[in-house]
């Protein structure tokens, strides 16, 4: 095993620049494997992340040579005009700027010496990478796998999302999407009009907000409880706003955790019937059950022949950033409206990709895996909660969640939650403060812990004291 990294390996020859001139020929490939101890394959993409960063040109059969230098342009690039030109949609209200700023935060990779309590990703331990490396190399070798695939998704996959969502949804119903995030974005754009309302969870996903915003539509809050949505509330929101479509996580909420209840999954549907209106079930971390849960109920679309609910179902939480695929089941004229709003967008999902997932739901690790990161999740969230109820159990929720992979904590009012997580940041730890899960100012300060992404329970022990002492 090659004792240098080929981040390492680059490192080190993008020092090693400065004693070359522009044009002139650098060491062999095999003087570099015998000077660093590495094998061919790290000398060979250490010098492609050079090559891609302008640094050294590769051509073949002479070598590889340091990259001229550069000429710097005569002035500075003048950009302010674009400023006027992605302000000028007058009459276009409201504006379709898309406010990236909760997404990039929970996106942001915090530092090596950090606990992430942020990511809503699995931590590497926790993700099948023997399992999809295994599948990726089945599905390489499957024939046509390079072929186009349907627009509407592999036959085959759009069975196996119909079988795994349940009910009366049949592979018909189901189209093949890019991702979760992918499946909303067309979900949104399909269903409502720019400038029109559509109601949301309060608080509710930033990712699922910047969407809704970036596609021109009013987001409107619904306030929740321990049981999920307030459908009396819910009821008054449709009657008020005359909205058409309602976004929902039934199932391990996020940031809450909650799980709507049997009695308001039952009215959410007979409310949405009456208003003549959509559910958008972002079912997202039904996979992200914990060991200790009881039976889980189904999804609304299990028992929808109406086509009220748009189902979104994603691969991607359960095992890899990666692995971009997810399920958008509808029924009707919205599922032709989505076929075609994602055929513009994209096209289709590289069946590659698609090859893939089915390669990996198909397989015996797949239940094994599902089993171990059941058990898994259920122990880092002991860990949190035995740290936290110890230091401050006030923090805690009433209702813990037995799925999903965060806390939602209340903080004493008064609190600042931004100064609080920055506070954190400098303890060693980042979290994520409330205030983007609400759509407009909160009700109450917040902070989201997530125990999805720590390397194993002690670091969340750890991280508990740390956090504790930032809070004062």
């Amino acid at each position: 095993m090659d004792r240098t990294s080929v981040a390492e390996l680059a490192a080190l020859l993008r020092r090693d620049l400065a004693r070359y001139s522009p044009g002139e020929k650098l060491p062999s490939s095999r003087e570099l494997m015998q000077r660093h101890q590495v094998s061919p394959v790290t000398v060979s993409r250490a010098i492609a992340v050079l090559a891609a960063e302008g640094l050294v040109v590769s051509r073949p059969g002479a070598g590889v040579f340091r990259a001229e230098t550069r000429r710097t342009t005569a002035r500075p690039a003048d950009t302010s005009w674009q400023e006027v030109a992605l302000s000028a949609e007058a009459g276009i209200p409201p504006a379709r700027a898309a406010d990236a700023s909760g997404v990039l935060g929970a996106l942001a990779l915090a530092p090596p010496e950090v606990v992430d309590l942020n990511s809503g990703y699995l931590h590497p331990s926790l993700q099948p990478e023997r399992a999809l490396a295994a599948a990726l190399a089945r599905a390489g070798r499957r024939p046509e796998a390079w072929s186009r695939p349907p627009m509407e998704g592999l036959p085959e996959l759009r069975a196996w999302f119909a079988r795994d969502i349940g009910g009366s949804v049949t592979a018909a119903d189901v189209l093949v999407a890019a991702g979760g995030q992918s499946a909303l974005t067309t979900a949104l754009r399909s269903l409502a009009a720019p400038g029109a309302p559509v109601l949301v969870e309060s608080p509710t996903y930033p990712g699922m907000l910047a969407v809704a915003r970036a596609a021109g539509l009013r987001p409107v809050p619904v306030p929740m409880d321990a049981d999920g949505v307030r459908t009396e509330l819910l009821a008054e929101a449709f009657a008020a706003s005359g909205a058409r479509v309602f976004v929902c996580q039934p199932l391990f909420q996020n940031p809450t955790g909650a799980v709507l209840t049997v009695e308001r999954r039952r009215e959410v549907l007979r409310i949405a019937r009456a208003a003549g209106a959509f559910v958008l079930e972002d079912d997202f971390a039904r996979r992200l059950v914990h060991a200790d849960a009881p039976e889980l109920p189904p999804p609304l679309a299990a028992d929808d022949p109406d086509g009220v609910v748009v189902h979104i179902r994603s691969l991607t939480k359960p095992t890899s950033p990666n692995l971009r695929v997810a399920a958008l089941v509808a029924r009707g004229p919205a599922l032709a409206r989505l076929r075609a709003v994602q055929a513009v967008d994209s096209f289709f999902v590289p069946r590659p990709l698609q090859e893939t997932a089915l390669e990996l739901v198909a397989a015996p690790a797949w239940t094994q895996h599902l089993r171990v990161l059941a058990a898994a999740l259920q122990e880092r969230r002991t860990a949190l909660v035995g740290a936290l109820r110890t230091l401050r159990p006030e923090l805690l929720p009433e209702r813990l969640p037995y799925g999903g992979y965060q806390l939602w904590l209340r903080l004493p009012d008064g609190s600042d939650p931004a100064a609080l997580a920055a506070a954190a940041l400098r303890a060693g730890v980042a979290v994520t403060p409330g205030g983007p899960y609400f759509t407009a100012e909160p009700p109450a300060p917040h902070l989201r812990l997530s125990y999805a992404c720590a390397q194993n329970a002690e670091q969340l022990t750890d991280a508990a004291h740390r956090l504790v002492r930032a809070l004062g």
